[in-house]
């Protein structure tokens, strides 16, 4: 049996004091892809910065453990150190940080070896170019006069670089053209191997195209409504979410 990554048990968690996840339990492990899919206000984009650590968003019950630790103890970096990966729906423009310094950087924190710097251009500007983006984007500010197409790219730059064991993608395709979409769909895919896992959000199932996905969990009013394999992405790509949000009242 493949190893047990992630351990989500009776997740309650919200903002401000009200509750947006309810007894959410949920289990990935080593290779594994899993999907969630859900209309906007069910509980996806909370659950992906509960399992960061945002200071907004309070856990009221349940418990997260990321190989057996206990996920909730940790602070949001010393996650990022053990292998977590948040890719956002909306990337932040930073002026005075460069691309290339963040991505730098970020592997000197997670490994705890200094990065020497021609070998690490060298395979950066090769990443760089198996996703389209132009090398000079490396010396810009991160993000900062990006399209959105380039946002993105640059986000899975950084997850191909880092390695992450967890890839947690909130809607990394989100207002992509059709290439763009394809050029991430093909970014995540070099990423994937049975080594580490992915927990993506998306509403354009275009993305999965080149990956195997193992598990599908639709989430409604902050519940997992139904669990399945990718034959219920088809299920509701035909049919919606109407059926089960009338099965739920």
């Amino acid at each position: 049996m493949a190893e047990e990554l992630l351990q989500i048990e009776g997740l309650c968690a919200g903002v401000e004091g009200r509750e947006i996840l309810h007894s959410l339990s949920l289990d990935v492990r080593r290779g594994e892809v899993h999907v969630i899919l859900g209309p906007n206000g069910s509980g996806k984009s909370t659950l992906m910065n509960v399992l960061m650590g945002h200071p907004k968003y309070q856990v009221s019950g349940g418990s997260i453990r990321w190989q057996g630790e206990d996920l909730l103890a940790l602070p949001t970096y010393e996650r990022a150190r053990r292998g977590l990966f948040l890719s956002f729906q909306t990337p932040e423009e930073i002026p005075g940080i460069r691309l290339e310094d963040l991505i730098r950087t970020a592997r000197q924190a997670v490994t705890g070896e200094k990065v020497k710097i021609l070998p690490f251009r060298k395979e950066l500007e090769a990443v760089m170019e198996g996703l389209a983006m132009a090398p000079e984007y490396a010396q810009r500010y991160l993000n900062v006069g990006f399209s959105g197409g380039e946002k993105k790219r640059a986000e899975i730059l950084q997850l191909l670089m880092l390695r992450p064991r967890l890839a947690l993608l909130d809607e990394t395709d989100s207002g992509l053209d059709v290439d763009a979409v394809q050029i991430v769909s093909e970014g995540v895919a070099k990423f994937h191997t049975a080594e580490d896992a992915c927990l993506i959000i998306t509403h354009n199932t275009r993305i999965l195209e080149k990956l195997r996905v193992d598990r599908v969990h639709v989430l409604l009013e902050g519940r997992i409504a139904e669990t399945g394999g990718a034959e219920l992405i088809e299920k509701i790509n035909a049919q919606g979410f109407a059926p089960l949000l009338a099965a739920g009242e």
